[in-house]
């Protein structure tokens, strides 16, 4: 069902695992939200001039680091607002996503409320 407070704002999801990035569409696009996704880091900063108002970013991605893709983004002036909350299965990678500039972090596996509360902490903190 959708959620009228999530009408119109725009999510990113970047993650190379097909499974995650399927259940991630059907769970955003059932509380209202626009989303794009790709499984290919490369095509990230093409999509994000599309100015969602929330990057979801795997940190491992065969074509691209996350975190190299989150560094760029973060030095750009049109996309250095984007909150980023970036994904691993290695919570050892939490302090180099967070250096590289994420906004947030997420270990996988994760559970679904948190995800929503940090999503919805970052949309909400960025208008």
């Amino acid at each position: 069902m959708d959620n009228p407070k999530y009408s119109g704002k725009k999510i990113l999801i970047a993650d190379d695992d097909t499974a995650i990035v399927d259940a991630l569409l059907l769970l955003f696009n059932d509380k209202g939200f626009e989303v794009e996704s790709t499984v290919r880091g490369d095509r990230v900063q093409q999509m994000v001039q599309n100015q969602p108002d929330l990057l979801l970013l795997d940190v491992k991605m065969p074509d691209k680091d996350g975190r190299q893709i989150c560094r760029a983004l973060k030095q750009e002036k049109d996309t250095k607002n984007i909150p980023v909350i970036m994904i691993s299965a290695n919570k050892d990678t939490e302090k180099s996503a967070k250096d590289a500039g994420a906004n947030d972090f997420l270990e996988k596996p994760f559970e679904i409320q948190d995800l929503m509360d940090k999503v919805e902490y970052h949309i909400n903190s960025s208008n």
